[in-house]
């Protein structure tokens, strides 16, 4: 289990007044999780963001575009979630 992984189980891990018995949330935990991909996935909405203003301010779809939307479909296409939480397939 990779660091990240753990740093959402303690997120989602709460301590009672006593500081002593602890319960896990499993939907805190699921809605990390899904808070933690949605971020992952908008570094590469951002990305495709560029090639849309390139191309609807007429600057043409040059090479640094079809670059970009190459790189963001392997992305896509990837295990990168996967490997982003250190799981294996």
């Amino acid at each position: 289990m990779n660091e990240r992984i753990k740093e959402l189980i303690k997120q989602a891990t709460e301590c009672y007044s006593n500081g002593q018995e602890r319960t896990f949330d499993k939907e805190k935990f699921a809605q990390l999780i899904v808070r933690e991909c949605a971020k992952l996935n908008k570094k590469q909405y951002y990305e495709l963001l560029g090639v849309i203003a390139d191309t609807e301010e007429n600057d043409g779809f040059d090479d640094i575009c079809l670059e970009t939307v190459k790189r963001v479909a392997q992305y896509l296409a990837s295990n990168a979630l996967i490997d982003h939480f250190g799981e294996k397939q």
